[in-house]
């Protein structure tokens, strides 16, 4: 793993993370996967929708991902 070539996003999650683990004083980490992934994919959907001024299908594309996908993770996050 090359830390050395991380760009500022995932040095971000790194900290964050490493931040998680110092702060469970003795308790026990549960579903961290999906804690990660809901902290960074909900902001990111918001963002790239107010870049695609609200038009789901040009934030699907800069997502990569499926409008069909993209509106149940509009869903699934309550994004008004």
């Amino acid at each position: 793993m090359s830390i050395i070539n991380e760009n500022e996003i995932a040095r971000c999650v790194r900290s964050a993370v490493e931040e998680y683990f110092n702060d469970l004083d003795g308790e026990k980490p549960h579903a961290i996967h999906e804690m990660v992934m809901c902290s960074v994919e909900k902001p990111l959907i918001e963002m790239l929708m107010q870049q695609a001024g609200g038009n789901q299908t040009r934030a699907a594309e800069l997502l990569g991902i499926n409008r069909n996908t993209l509106r149940n993770k509009i869903k699934q996050y309550n994004i008004k």
